[in-house]
Order: C-alpha cells, then structure tokens, then sequence
C-alpha cells in the first residue's frame, strides 16, 4: 500500500472511530427511533424503553444491510449503494449516535464477507460512511435545535434540516471514496470524482427525500417503511443501467476496433494497446474525465477509417507507392466520416481526424502545426506511435525494444511528436525501466515503420531521418 494511502486510510478510520465514541456520549438516541411508535405526535409524547430503541436501532441496521449488500460499481472504481437513503432516515429519526452505528454496521457488502476487498479497503469503506452520517447528523440536530423543534415535530424544518444533514453525509461520503480510488489508482481526485459521480449524481441526491420520506413513514407505522423497497430497487437499477450502457457502448467500439485490426493479423490488438496507452499518458497529464473518456474511446477508433483501405496497400510489406501512400494516408479522414453521424462521438472526431499531425506541420491531412493539433490527437500520436514501433509489421518484421522505441520518441520530439506529450509518456508504467533512453537506437537495429522519401510532405521533411510511425 502506498504510503500516502496507508496515511490516508489511517486518518479516515482514526476521525471515524473517535467520532463515533464522542457521538455516542454526546447524543443520546433520540425517542422517534424506537420501533413501538405508531404515530408520532407532540402532544402525546411516549417515553419508549431501552429496549425499544435498541429495536428500533437494529431494524435501521438491517435494511441498511439489505441496501448495501450488492452496489453498483461506477467506471472509475467506486461503488454506490442506496443504503444511503436508510442511512439518511436513521440520521433524521435517531441523530448523529444512531446514524454513526447504522452505518458502520450497515456497511457491509457481500464482496467483503467474500473476502474481495483487502482489509484496509473494508475499514476504510465503513469509516467512510460513518464518519460522514456522524457528522451530517451533527448538521441535522443542530438545525432542529436552533428553530425549536429537536424532536422533528415540524416538517418543514425537519425536511430542510435533514436536506443538509443528507448533502453534508453524500458530500463526504462520495469524496472520501473518491479520494480513496485517487491514492490507490494514482488517478486525479477531480477525474475520480467527476467520472463515477457526474452521471449518477441525480440519483444519488435523489436518495436524501427518498430517506426522508422513509422517516416519516416510519414515525407513523414502521412495518408501511418496507414499502420503499421497490422506490430503492429502482434507483439502484436506474444507476446500474448507467453504467451498463456505458460498458454496452465501450464494448460496440471495441468489437469495431477489433474488427478493423482482424484485417491483418500484424495489428491484432493494436488499438487496444493504443487506447491504455493514450489513457495513462492522459491521466500523467492530468486531462479532465471528459477528455479521458475521449481518448478512450478515440483509441479504439483511431484506425477505423482504414475500413476504406484496400488490403493490397493495408498489407503490403514493401515500400509503398505515391498512390498507394495517398490512399493510405485518407483513412484519418474516411474515419471521421464514418463516425461523424454518431452525436455520443463528437468529442472523438478530432482524435480520429487529427492522430498523424505532426508537431512541425509536415503531417496529414490538414498539416496543422503545433498547438494547432488538438491536445488529445498529440496524445493518441505518441501513443499510436510507441505501440507501432514495439510490434511486428509485414513491412517490419523485427519490432522496436522499448528502449529503442523511447528513443525515437525523444529524437523526434518537436519535429513528429509534441514534446511535453512524449515527456508525460516517459512517466508511465510503458516507459518504466527505460527512461534513460534518451540515445537512438543502433541504426543495425532500426529499419523504421517508413522512410521520410515515402511521405508527402515539404522538402525538408523529405531528407530528414525516417519517420518512426508512419505506417501503423
């Protein structure tokens, strides 16, 4: 475990174990809790035994553990479980004691009693619903006591008290989990946030009436709380479509990438490759989760334009033509034809059109020059690049070392590649172990992806040095 992880989980657990003793001494159960109450009402205040808020407390633990037992897991890594909502209603009824231990015990997921989750992960997972329905009941109680009506007795109050309780407990709930996924995936916190928190955030915010209503339900008839079972049930399936959909769709470009690189069997996998290695010099640059899903599914259909390439030239293994270079070097522009009609796509044309750019200008189609490509083709351009290099070819049987391949990213740095892109491309795991290479390679061991003579580009790119990643 990395150290700033171990700190941080060791934090997190510490504050969650204090609070919860404070919590315990400083606020007593209050009396809504209790299981034996029918109908609340101020005006025939009932003083419930020990023994029925016990009860009380357990059939909040229960459900919670019911409502926890299968979450949803978001596709940076997080995992959403609609206990929140009972969590919320144990908060409002019993305040921040009660809504501590509902969500300490009522926590636990199948995937740790199976034992799938290391066991700093488990305490980190409880602490981090503890500590935030401690301190979102703290908000609750504070509100009601200041208006007047500790005991709930006035709706109004009691739904905007427990409206801020409820943000205060979902605000700290999501972050401390994203933070946890952030130190242990090395991904930005903003990245982990915003990606498994941007599309189901209604339906999580959605969850503090929800745990209200459950309350009042619960004040006035218990067993009648069993009945937001189905209002439950459908938010989790609304947020595990979510993200299955996005799976679906990630899984449909996939299967067209593939499809694409099956047409040789020198490029299976190829953009696969590309799309891990465009992410993680994305995440290295700090790109934002939008930009992120872009090279994602951008690295998938990089190559789909040569769907239009005619398998004489795809495949040939000598030196290719004027024509057959002019047919070959189309397929960036064919390919955002292809996937200009799908609107889910739009942020992907610039990868797809732009991704043989190069850094001075001499690249195809549109010759832009620098800054003039988009951040995100320069990305892909590495990363296409290095994976090309490092795999055989009909045209190049031998493939690149990554040591050497490394080194013709740096050598063509400012000329090819954007620099600070192959910089950021060094600090990755494809580099590790070669990031010294900052020489070429032996020039025995370099026939290169394509000759400079080959491209259609200014004079003076024509005598240069070979172009490391032309044909891919």
């Amino acid at each position: 475990m990395p150290r700033s992880l171990k700190l941080y989980v060791t934090g997190v657990v510490t504050l969650s174990v204090v609070a919860l003793v404070v919590a315990t001494l400083v606020f007593p159960a209050n009396p809504r809790i209790a299981l034996s109450q029918s109908v609340f009402s101020a005006s025939d205040v009932v003083t419930p035994s020990t023994s029925e808020v016990l009860l009380g407390v357990a059939f909040w633990v229960v459900l919670t553990l019911i409502a926890s037992a299968l979450p949803v897991r978001l596709p940076m890594g997080t995992h959403l479980a609609v206990s929140m909502a009972t969590v919320i209603a144990a908060m409002s009824l019993g305040g921040p004691a009660v809504a501590g231990w509902v969500a300490a015990i009522g926590a636990t997921e199948l995937r740790e009693l199976r034992g799938r989750i290391p066991w700093y992960g488990t305490l980190v997972n409880h602490a981090g619903a503890t500590l935030p329905a401690i301190l979102g009941g703290v908000a609750y109680v504070a509100i009601v006591g200041a208006a007047g009506h500790p005991d709930g007795d006035d709706l109004a109050i009691d739904l905007v008290a427990t409206a801020v309780g409820s943000a205060v407990f979902l605000t700290l709930n999501t972050g401390i989990a994203a933070g946890v996924l952030a130190l242990r995936t090395g991904q930005s916190f903003a990245n982990v946030l915003g990606g498994d928190y941007k599309a189901t955030a209604f339906n999580i915010f959605g969850l503090a009436p929800l745990g209200w209503l459950m309350a009042l339900v619960y004040s006035i008839a218990w067993w009648a709380t069993l009945l937001f079972a189905l209002p439950l049930y459908t938010t989790r399936m609304a947020s595990a479509r979510l993200v299955e959909m996005r799976d679906m769709f990630t899984q449909t470009i996939g299967a067209l990438a593939e499809a694409v690189d099956k047409r040789d069997p020198y490029t299976a996998r190829h953009s696969q490759n590309v799309k891990m290695i465009s992410v993680d010099i994305g995440r290295v640059m700090r790109v934002n989760t939008a930009e992120l899903e872009a090279l994602e599914w951008g690295g998938l259909l990089h190559d789909v334009g040569k769907i239009g390439v005619p398998d004489h030239v795809l495949k040939k293994a000598d030196r290719l033509t004027r024509e057959e270079r002019m047919i070959m070097n189309a397929h960036p522009v064919l390919g955002a034809q292809i996937i200009e009609p799908v609107a889910k796509l739009a942020a992907e044309l610039p990868i797809i059109r732009h991704h043989h750019e190069w850094y001075n200008g001499s690249g195809y189609p549109d010759r832009l020059i620098g800054d003039e490509i988009p951040k995100l083709a320069r990305i892909l351009h590495v990363a296409d690049a290095f994976e090309a290099m490092t795999a055989a070819r009909p045209y190049r049987m031998t493939p690149l070392s990554a040591e050497q391949a490394l080194a013709e990213l740096r050598k063509f740095a400012g000329v090819q590649f954007d620099p600070v892109v192959v910089d950021a491309f060094v600090k990755t795991h494809h580099a590790d172990g070669v990031a010294d290479a900052g020489r070429p390679a032996e020039p025995r061991q370099i026939p290169l992806i394509a000759q400079a003579a080959d491209r259609m580009t200014a004079a003076s790119v024509e005598s240069a040095t070979a172009a490391p990643a032309e044909r891919v």
